[in-house]
């Protein structure tokens, strides 16, 4: 279940993340379960990350994007060229 974040959430977000660099980078391996593993990790340490996807076809880099956010439980924040903010609250301890 992809998480869904009001306009007003979402824009507090874009400009937290403003400032920060890609964390995880996407390459021609894919979405595998170590890529993902590596994106749940970062996302329980920082909840605000961003992902590089180095893949040149639009459609395919929105589908990893949808795919990457189902998989972690992680809602879009923005996406932007090959770049795409990723947020997810932290576990309750």
């Amino acid at each position: 279940m992809t998480r869904v974040l009001t306009s007003r959430q979402r824009s507090s977000l874009k400009s937290k993340a403003h400032h920060l660099g890609p964390i995880v980078r996407l390459g021609v391996a894919g979405l595998s379960t170590a890529f993902v593993k590596e994106v749940e990790r970062a996302l329980s340490d920082h909840e605000l990350i961003k992902v590089r996807i180095d893949i040149e076809d639009r459609q395919a880099r929105d589908a990893a994007g949808d795919e990457l956010c189902e998989r972690t439980d992680a809602a879009r924040v923005q996406r932007v060229g090959k770049t795409l903010v990723l947020w997810r609250p932290r576990p309750e301890e």
